[in-house]
This record gives C-alpha cells, sequence and structure tokens, in this order.
C-alpha cells in the first residue's frame, strides 16, 4: 500500500443497480493501491448486491436504513481508517493520499468539499455555501465523504441509529475530540434530488430539517418530512424454488422422478401461499429462486395477489437475509418461512406473530434439526453467516447465534418437513398430499 493508513471505503446501497457498477469502478484505483471496499446494503430488490460483489472486498447485507448499514460496513472493515461514501458521490482520484496526509498531520476526522453535478445553474453556489458553512461549524455531511480513524469512530460509537441527521450527529460527537479536517479537494455527488424535485424546494427543505434537528425535532419526524415511508404491520416472505425438473426437489427425484419430483414443489409451494395468505397476519411477498421470470411464480401473483421478489444471495442464509432486510425497510416485522413443510397451519403463523409481540425472534424448528420459520423484528447478519444449511445443526447453530447476540426468542415445539423419501411417505400417510393443490392449478 503507497499510503501509511489502511483505508476502508464503505459504501451503503438501497436500489442503485442504475449506477453501483461506476461507483464502484471509480475506485478500483484505490483499491488496486490497497484502500478496501465494503458495500453495506440495505435490502435492494433490483440486483444492486450482486452487481457490487466482484468490484467489492466485501459486499454484506444489513438492516435498512443508512446509519445501520454504515455501522455494518464499518464492523466487518479492516482498516484503521474508515470512509464514508454515498454510492452517488464520486471522490477525488488521489484521495487515499489526500486522508493520510490529512491524517499525519494530526486530524482524526475530515471531509471533503463537495460539487454538486446537475443542470441547473443554481447548484454550484449552493455546493459553495455547503463547503463554507461545514468549514465555519465544523460539521460536515454524508454527500462531503466524511472519513475517520476507527478509534475515534468506535469512541463516539459510530453512527446513532437514526432515521435521518445521523452525519449531523457524528460530526457533533467528533467535534468533541477534535476540529475536521476539511480538505479543498472536491467530491461530485449527483443532483437527482435537485432536479428531481426542484433546486429552491430541495434546499428550502433541508435547511428546516436541519434547524428543526438543531431545536431538537425527532429524526423520525424528519425523515418522514424528507420522504421515508414510515414502517408499517408484519410481513411474510414466503422463499420457494422455480418447480423445474432436475432443479427442485432433488433428493426426493430417486423416489418420484425428475418430472414428479417438480410437480411436488408446485403444489408445496401452493398450498404455503394458501395458508400464509388465508393466515392474513400480514402482507405476504414470494422470493423466487433462481428468479421471477417462471410461469409458475407469475401465476402464483396472479392467484394470491401478491409481490414476487428475486432471492439474491449465495446461499440460503444470505437469501434470507436479503429477504428480511428488503421487507423490514417497510415492515415492523417480518415472517419468513420455505414450502417445505406442508404442516404449517394459518394457526401456526398467527402463534408465531403473536409470539414476536414480546420476544426479539421466533423459530420454529423441524424435526430433522432445521427450522420451518424465522419470524424476527429486526435482521442481523450473524444470525445467517456460517450456518451449516442443510444439515441437522441448523437449529442448535442459530440457538447459539441468539445466545451471542442476547436476544430472548420463543421456539415452539418443531413441525416436520418434507426434504427425502421417508418424508413423503409420511406426507402420503398423513393425508395432506391429498390437500395439496394438484400442480398446474395455479392459474
Amino acid at each position: 500500500m503507497n499510503v501509511g493508513t489502511p483505508l476502508s471505503i464503505i459504501v451503503p446501497t438501497l436500489n442503485e443497480a442504475a449506477g453501483i457498477g461506476a461507483t464502484l469502478a471509480a475506485l478500483a484505483p484505490l483499491r488496486a493501491r490497497g484502500a478496501e471496499i465494503v458495500v453495506a446494503d440495505g435490502g435492494s430488490d433490483d440486483g444492486t448486491l450482486a452487481l457490487a460483489q466482484p468490484h467489492a472486498d466485501r459486499a454484506i447485507t444489513s438492516p435498512c436504513g443508512r446509519a445501520l448499514q454504515m455501522n455494518a460496513g464499518a464492523a466487518v472493515a479492516h482498516g484503521k481508517c474508515l470512509l464514508f461514501l454515498h454510492a452517488d458521490t464520486r471522490l477525488p482520484p488521489d484521495a487515499d493520499r489526500l486522508v493520510d496526509a490529512a491524517l499525519s498531520e494530526g486530524s482524526v476526522w475530515g471531509r471533503f468539499d463537495v460539487a454538486i453535478e446537475g443542470r441547473h445553474p443554481l447548484l454550484p453556489p449552493i455546493a459553495w455555501l455547503m463547503n463554507r458553512r461545514s468549514r465555519l461549524t465544523g460539521i460536515a455531511t454524508g454527500d462531503q465523504a466524511m472519513f475517520v480513524r476507527r478509534a475515534a469512530f468506535a469512541a463516539c460509537g459510530g453512527f446513532p441509529a437514526i432515521p435521518l441527521m445521523e452525519d449531523i450527529a457524528l460530526s457533533r460527537a467528533l467535534k468533541r475530540i477534535g476540529r475536521p479536517a476539511c480538505l479543498r479537494q472536491r467530491v461530485r455527488t449527483s443532483g437527482r434530488r435537485w432536479d428531481k424535485h426542484g433546486v429552491w424546494r430541495t434546499t428550502l427543505l433541508m435547511w428546516r430539517l436541519r434547524l428543526a434537528y438543531f431545536f431538537g425535532a425527532d429524526p423520525a419526524r424528519l425523515a418522514r418530512d424528507y420522504g421515508y415511508t414510515p414502517k408499517h404491520g408484519t410481513a411474510v416472505a414466503v422463499l420457494a424454488r422455480a418447480p423445474v425438473p432436475g432443479a427442485a426437489k432433488t433428493r426426493l427425484a430417486p423416489r418420484l422422478g425428475a418430472n414428479g419430483a417438480a410437480a411436488l414443489q408446485q403444489r408445496l409451494t401452493l398450498r404455503t401461499l394458501s395458508t400464509a395468505t388465508a393466515a392474513a397476519v400480514g402482507s405476504v411477498a414470494l422470493f423466487c429462486a433462481p428468479d421471477r421470470s417462471h410461469a409458475f411464480f407469475a401465476e402464483c401473483a396472479a392467484r394470491f395477489a401478491i409481490p414476487l421478489r428475486d432471492q439474491d444471495g449465495e446461499d440460503v442464509g444470505t437469501r434470507m437475509l436479503h429477504a428480511f432486510a428488503a421487507l423490514l425497510r417497510a415492515y415492523d416485522r417480518v415472517l419468513l418461512v420455505g414450502t417445505d413443510c406442508p404442516a404449517l397451519t394459518t394457526t401456526h403463523l398467527a402463534q408465531a406473530a403473536a409470539l414476536l409481540d414480546d420476544h426479539d425472534a421466533v423459530v420454529w424448528p423441524a424435526e430433522d434439526g432445521g427450522y420451518v420459520l424465522i419470524a424476527l423484528r429486526r435482521a442481523a447478519p450473524e444470525l445467517f453467516a456460517g450456518v451449516d444449511w442443510g444439515t441437522p445443526r441448523v437449529m442448535a447453530q442459530t440457538r447459539e447465534r441468539l445466545r451471542q447476540l442476547g436476544w430472548r426468542w420463543a421456539e415452539p415445539a418443531p413441525l416436520w418437513d418434507v426434504d427425502r423419501a421417508e418424508d413423503y411417505d409420511r406426507l402420503v400417510g398423513s393425508g395432506l398430499l391429498d390437500t395439496l393443490c394438484p400442480a398446474g392449478s395455479a392459474a
């Protein structure tokens, strides 16, 4: 590395598929000189995370919210200096050297001047005023690519978990340690909000929100004024695989044949969706693997009047975390189920939702050592990382992770699911097979 202080650049993202490739490509020279690139995604449903992964050292999913995402990125980063970069902002080509020079001169944190890209002729003077105000007050904004020594960031407790003004709050905390290094070299940030909502309207709104925050207004209320949608209610995520012969229920293919196994997958999915919608505990969304393009998923969407989303991630844990992160952006809590448990009823779903009222999590075990349902009020990557998915160790490993998090969880009596030939025999013997929707009946 050519600079003295190892640098980690943390990029929070949410549905940035259109521009994330260019953002990360611009960081490639810094990465080649040793900077670490960490992308912290808040549950994008447009493929942002998959597009980011080839261009980042780490690409993680975290609970949605810029402060939460930046804290999650900082937690997995290795650099002694952390730089927080919005996905629509570009650094100067020598940003790593500029940051290192500022830190070498004794600063523990700082920011760049900003230039706003856009069509309106007032954007340059607005940027000048932002830079001038920041230099006078010692308060930085996220658009200015804040950087900080890891030790100082930790001493301040990171970004406060508030939905807006997290950059102002961190600046205030860091000012108690020292004044910021106000670098005159410019980052270039998108003027898309100004272009979309109007320069005067956007500028006046930002000034009003900052003034209200200065006088103690609730950041949650300010976030709503800024345009963030408040969360509401419960959602149910159903994770399903397309009923493709040779790719669905493969462990049952020796018994049922590839076509028979795929037909069973289709019938199990229809039963699960029927149960989830009939339970009426909240909105239902179908997360589709490998993606939502299979005709069966379109039939499900039409039949049950539910939205389709792609599953995103390399393994079961990552896909589950992505589903939680995506729905917890808009809902207070989420119940997640697969399609392998025909014994799951509307009563079970209602019970899980009720248990979540006074627990951090509900995990419904499966008799084979996994689980058939998990319900959360907030997502934690630790719950899904490093688990031996598809083995009898899943539930035990999940319990251990819940203990490490210090969470209180509910664990009802186990249910059985259908993965192996003996499970299929049990399904036939239970009579539940006769209640499954026949394959091809979704239309």
